[in-house]
């Protein structure tokens, strides 16, 4: 009888453990790119005096004198992008860890961008993962978001985790330590950004908006902001490459295969906490892939 139920019990914790992990997608994009050093592909942007690099691990801060960001040697057409990323514990509302894909120093309001933005919370809540695309603003000088957000399945700030971005010609997948979160396809010029960009990374005050719309602001009594970053991989094509350049694959069979997309839809059913298509006060007609 105390065997069984002993039984029993490791099955519950087995269940219990099983429920909270996603399941594996079988196949592991990242694994295909080697690890590059920070100084290989990158260069700081702004806040010098707020970027350190020791033994491979980058790391940037946020005080009430500056943040920091960094950017790519080189412009991209497409490619797979990524980083092992560790986020600050504690009050951390207002402020935006990132990693990204942009060209809005080349089209200032009429850019396109692929966004991994960490949005600072409080204590007592978790972290909301943004992911993010822009195409060529609106036309106007205004700027479309087409917002997905995420809880996450693990404490993002307890240790370092894969974050990464491939985008191809015909689709933009966002993975966290290999599992895809979501799928943006190529359903029309119009809603797909092509022109190249450059990888980025900054973390930065954005209280205005950052943490439930602009509730919580950055609160300065718990300066330092920081953020850290390792395992950086850029497999891509350059802009100025040959054209016979092909960007790296999510799976052997190109897109995403079957045993991904059931990771990916475990993942939204359980920790999707926004959808901008689901979203009534959204104007739609702004956003026809929806």
């Amino acid at each position: 009888m105390a065997s069984l139920l002993y039984l029993l019990l490791i099955l519950l914790i087995s269940s219990s453990t099983t429920a909270q992990n996603p399941p594996s997608p079988g196949y592991s994009p990242s694994s295909r790119i080697g690890t590059i050093e920070f100084d290989q592909g990158f260069r700081n942007l702004w806040g010098p005096q707020h970027q350190r690099l020791d033994q491979g691990t980058l790391t940037i801060w946020l005080d009430t004198s500056s943040g920091s960001g960094y950017k790519s040697l080189q412009p991209y057409q497409s490619g797979y992008f990524g980083a092992a990323i560790k986020l600050q514990p504690g009050y951390t509302a207002g402020v935006i860890t990132s990693f990204y894909l942009s060209n809005n120093e080349e089209h200032p309001g009429n850019h396109d961008e692929i966004d991994i933005e960490f949005l600072g919370t409080t204590p007592d809540k978790p972290y909301n993962l943004q992911t993010n695309v822009y195409i060529r603003g609106s036309g106007d000088g205004k700027i479309i978001g087409r917002e997905m957000k995420f809880h996450l399945w693990f404490d993002p700030t307890q240790d370092f985790h894969n974050y990464g971005i491939l985008w191809t010609p015909n689709e933009i997948i966002f993975f966290v330590d290999d599992v895809p979160i979501r799928w943006y396809p190529r359903k029309s010029d119009d809603t797909f950004p092509m022109r190249p960009m450059w990888v980025y990374g900054s973390i930065w005050d954005a209280s205005s908006w950052a943490t439930e719309d602009g509730k919580y602001k950055a609160d300065y009594r718990y300066q330092p902001f920081i953020g850290r970053y390792q395992n950086f991989k850029i497999g891509g094509c350059t802009a100025n490459g040959p054209a016979t350049c092909r960007p790296p694959s999510a799976s052997p069979s190109g897109g995403l295969s079957q045993q991904q997309y059931s990771a990916m839809e475990w993942v939204q059913r359980n920790y999707l906490a926004y959808d901008y298509c689901r979203d009534p006060k959204r104007d739609h007609t702004q956003t026809p892939e929806c």
